[in-house]
């Protein structure tokens, strides 16, 4: 399902700011980028995504940002002095050459040290980092709950179709067999008048038997009503059962071909059109079901 998540924090200097995004997938694929010198951090990050997210190509973003203060930094007192002396050898050299002012030898490389960089580790700003982390995964989870909501609904309404369909090919189901009887009664009764002899009852019988079984569809219709059962349960379960769903929808389309393919009659061939068409619906949206 699709979502995103953003958080923001800001923790003893640090400013953190987490997004997560997220589209549809069969799968989990996890993708983490972060600010320079916290790659080491991306694996912990994707943990705490995979173990909050169970489907999905999920996006994570986090930009860190170290609030500076003075204390940072420190002049290299020795580098300074040594571009003095430098400088001072070229002026005795060349007396041309002005006086060089403070500013610029501390712009020169080396002159100020940043230490507050050196001083902290990645590990040691984890703590404030996984809270917003954790934080946009929640905010993340929340707007795919919601879609989850409205995808539950669409979800019941083919089931309560294709149940709905199912009754009426259960309807039909033995009117097939009996309209079979009175076309082979028929037919035989007009080729054998030719020959002015009576079609035997038992044969009728034996040939409507034999059809009855080929066409009998009373087992498919009654898994299929099981897998239907089967799926609305499975929906109220607590854990994630996304596989499970996915599992159920082919086995809904497996009894649904057979049916068509056993059934031979017309009617009954366009409920079944019905009941693929609601399945294939199924099928697309719990692909991304967790």
């Amino acid at each position: 399902m699709t979502g995103f998540g953003e958080a923001r924090c800001q923790y003893e200097g640090l400013a953190v700011v987490v997004e997560v995004r997220s589209i549809n997938s069969r799968f989990l694929k996890v993708s983490v980028r972060t600010s320079d010198g916290f790659g080491g951090l991306e694996p912990h990050i994707e943990s705490l995504v995979r173990s909050g997210v169970k489907r999905g190509a999920i996006q994570v973003a986090v930009r860190i940002e170290r609030l500076h203060s003075p204390d940072d930094y420190r002049i290299n007192v020795g580098v300074l002095a040594g571009y003095r002396r430098q400088i001072a050898a070229l002026a005795a050299a060349d007396p041309s050459l002005g006086a060089v002012s403070l500013d610029t030898l501390l712009a020169l490389p080396g002159a100020v040290e940043e230490t507050g960089a050196l001083a902290h580790r990645a590990s040691d700003d984890w703590p404030a980092i996984e809270a917003a982390v954790r934080e946009a995964i929640d905010a993340l989870t929340a707007m795919r709950a919601g879609e989850g909501r409205a995808m539950e609904i669409s979800l019941r309404e083919n089931l309560a179709a294709i149940a709905a369909a199912v009754s009426e090919v259960e309807r039909r189901a033995p009117l097939v067999v009996e309209a079979y009887r009175a076309r082979i009664e028929e037919r035989l009764n007009k080729l054998m008048a030719g020959f002015e002899r009576a079609v035997e009852p038992s044969d009728i019988v034996r040939e409507v038997g034999l059809m009855a079984d080929r066409a009998d569809i009373s087992e498919e219709v009654v898994r299929l009503r099981s897998h239907v059962e089967q799926f609305l349960a499975t929906m109220d379960l607590p854990e994630s059962a996304g596989r499970k769903l996915e599992f159920l929808t082919q086995e809904m389309f497996r009894e649904a071909n057979t049916i068509g393919s056993k059934a031979g009659d017309l009617e009954i061939s366009r409920h079944v059109i019905e009941i693929k068409a609601a399945i294939e619906r199924i099928r697309e949206m719990v692909q991304n079901v967790e």
